[in-house]
């Protein structure tokens, strides 16, 4: 019953409800034009019946009058006598004809025009939006369950009310497709009798053709009169069966549905954040709906939605806005467009943020979309299942691209390692880079460079001279780490993924943190965009693999050897941590970039390598290595903000 009810306010409803607006629009100007006929032609009869009336009364006053000659007045007189009888009698069916065309012909028709709910409906409708505005400001931090009851029993009775105006209201257009037919046959068909009955009493002239056509008429009309009383009746037992439903069916955030996680389309009512000043916003309840791969918006008012978004590629993420409850953010693959929406409720969140990440991974562009978002949904809550080999989970995919490499590998090795192997089972998993205090006052301090301003340098070198050739920035996020136990096989990077995404899909963990990676040839570095702090660092010579993701290309993971000094060894042992990142642009070229820093690292210890690497690599006007093309960035300079591009 629930759906049955929201869907008074779906989209096809509001459309349609437009159309039999716009026929009752035309239909009132139509009746307007109709009626004013109508009393022009009742006034005219009325007219008639009183002009008859004076007429005969002036014949009578012929008697009274004192003529000086009066020789021959009696036959006039009585003559006139005889006249004024039948003008009486005729003044008499002009009345009754009159009568008759105000009872047949105008009430009928004022009735009609007099029957609108308009006005009704649009104030309750105004009600409700103001109910649905003050629950939508209900804090989420400091909330009070008293005022909480009482903006949900606020929200849930205008919704009562506006849906039974609702209800009456379609009632209303519905019977006005029948109650406009016999509006338009009724009045006239009362003028047509009325005149047949004026001439019946003057004279029986009327044919037996046209008293079976008004029967037939008069039939039609009867017809009609009875499928609308059946029709109301239905109707009327509709309402009686959704109005005795409880009011939880009204309440925002009281649906015990299950969140569906494979939706490819969503539409539905959402709270966007607009700015209106430097520092102030505002909040509007608008309709959004999918269409495709873009974000579609359709206002009050307007006849079709138009476009606010293309999800290829964007980035969805929960976010903690203004206090309030239900938010998130959809990002532009470029970055440089983003909007704030407010859902109503929990499952209306968690669904609107799958579906716009089922969008952007282009599912919708595949045969059969609803199966492939069925299958990664089950992948990632099966994921926390043990897989006897990464080879078995390629031999279960249904790229055909794939099954070349995969024979290949199983023709190199005879048996491949147990994720057990890769990855210690229970291993914790760390969804964000928190930066110290103390690093950002450390770092702080160490970018704060004196100039000379006389040109004259120090004899210290900056890091950053020895990165010359190779300094690229991509926009990245961080999706997770994890400790892991090789770090000389790229199947522990492929583990590593598979159990951070399905732990980010089991928990709900939909949020990311945005950085820079920026890769040069002796390090990788991953910085804050907003402050340009680095978050965390690692010389590239400790970056042991490095793979992006087979089937999906924007991820990529690394793994990076360090030192574990708990055993009291001078030289530590061994560990291995693995990082898992999602860009926009592709991961293969993240991968190339950090191989050919490595290159760079090697070729540097003979110069004559370094020379022969140098002739065979592209490079740009300052020297640098040319990396990607016009569309995809270029090569940054000195890690200048504004130079350093990405696909994101």
């Amino acid at each position: 019953w629930k759906r049955f009810c929201v869907s008074f306010s779906s989209l096809q409803t509001r459309s349609l409800l437009s159309v039999f607006e716009e026929d009752a629009g035309t239909l009132t100007d139509y009746t307007n034009q109709l009626l004013q006929s109508m009393q022009r032609v009742y006034g005219a009869q009325s007219e008639m019946g009183l002009a008859t009336e004076q007429l005969s009364r002036q014949l009578l006053e012929y008697e009274k009058q004192n003529f000086a000659l009066g020789k021959g007045d009696e036959e006039v007189i009585s003559t006139l006598q005889q006249f004024a009888k039948t003008v009486g009698e005729l003044n008499t069916l002009h009345s009754e004809l009159a009568t008759q065309m105000a009872d047949r012909m105008i009430f009928p028709m004022i009735q009609f025009r007099e029957k609108d709910l308009t006005g009704r409906h649009k104030h309750l409708l105004i009600k409700h939006e103001a109910a649905m505005v003050k629950y939508s400001r209900l804090p989420k931090k400091k909330e009070n369950e008293k005022v909480k009851a009482e903006l949900v029993g606020e929200v849930a009775y205008s919704r009562r009310k506006q849906h039974q105006a609702s209800m009456q209201y379609y009632c209303a257009l519905n019977a006005l497709q029948y109650r406009k037919r016999v509006a338009m046959l009724e009045p006239m068909l009362g003028y047509t009798q009325a005149q047949i009955n004026f001439y019946k009493k003057g004279i029986d002239l009327v044919s037996k053709k046209m008293d079976s056509f008004l029967g037939s008429v008069s039939s039609m009309t009867q017809n009609i009169q009875a499928q609308l009383d059946s029709e109301a009746e239905a109707m009327r037992m509709t309402q009686r069966e959704l109005l005795s439903m409880e009011d939880t069916v009204y309440m925002p955030d009281r649906d015990p549905a299950p969140v569906n996680r494979t939706l490819i389309q969503k539409a539905g009512y959402l709270n966007i954040r607009n700015k209106t000043g430097l520092v102030t916003t505002a909040w509007d309840r608008l309709y959004f709906f999918t269409q495709g791969g873009n974000l579609m918006c359709q206002p009050r008012g307007a006849v079709a939605g138009g476009m606010v978004l293309d999800l290829d590629n964007s980035s969805v993420m929960a976010v903690e806005c203004e206090d309030r409850r239900y938010c998130f953010q959809i990002t532009s693959p470029n970055g440089k467009t983003s909007m704030i929406l407010q859902a109503e409720s929990k499952r209306e969140y968690e669904e609107w943020i799958c579906t716009l990440n089922n969008i952007s991974r282009q599912i919708y562009l595949t045969d059969n979309p609803e199966a492939v978002a069925i299958r990664l949904n089950q992948t990632a809550i099966q994921a926390v299942t043990p897989i006897t080999s990464f080879e078995k989970r390629g031999e279960g995919s249904p790229n055909p691209d794939r099954l070349a490499s995969i024979m290949q590998r199983k023709h190199l090795t005879s048996s491949a390692p147990e994720p057990e192997d890769l990855i210690v089972p229970g291993t914790p998993i760390q969804f964000d880079i928190m930066l110290p205090a103390s690093e950002f006052q450390d770092q702080n301090r160490a970018g704060g460079r004196r100039t000379n301003p006389f040109g004259e340098t120090d004899d210290d070198r900056s890091p950053e001279s020895d990165d010359s050739l190779l300094q690229q920035v991509f926009a990245v996020r961080f999706l997770g780490s994890m400790a892991v136990r090789s770090g000389q096989t790229q199947e522990v990077i492929y583990e590593a993924m598979r159990q951070v995404l399905a732990a980010r899909a089991i928990h709900n963990i939909f949020r990311t943190t945005e950085s820079h990676l920026m890769v040069t040839s002796s390090c990788l570095r991953l910085i804050d965009p907003q402050t340009q702090v680095t978050r965390i660092g690692f010389q590239l010579q400790e970056v042991t693999q490095f793979v992006a993701h087979q089937e999906n290309g924007r991820l990529m993971g690394f793994v990076v050897e360090g030192r574990d000094w708990s055993e009291d060894d001078e030289e530590g042992e061994p560990s291995f941590s693995a990082f898992v990142f999602e860009s926009n642009t592709e991961g293969d070229k993240i991968c190339y970039t950090i191989s050919l820093g490595k290159d760079i690292m090697e070729a540097k210890k003979d110069p004559e390598a370094l020379v022969q690497l140098l002739k065979n690599m592209p490079l740009t006007n300052e020297g640098k290595f040319l990396l990607l093309d016009n569309e995809t960035g270029n090569t940054a300079n000195g890690g200048a903000p504004d130079e350093e591009e990405s696909e994101a």
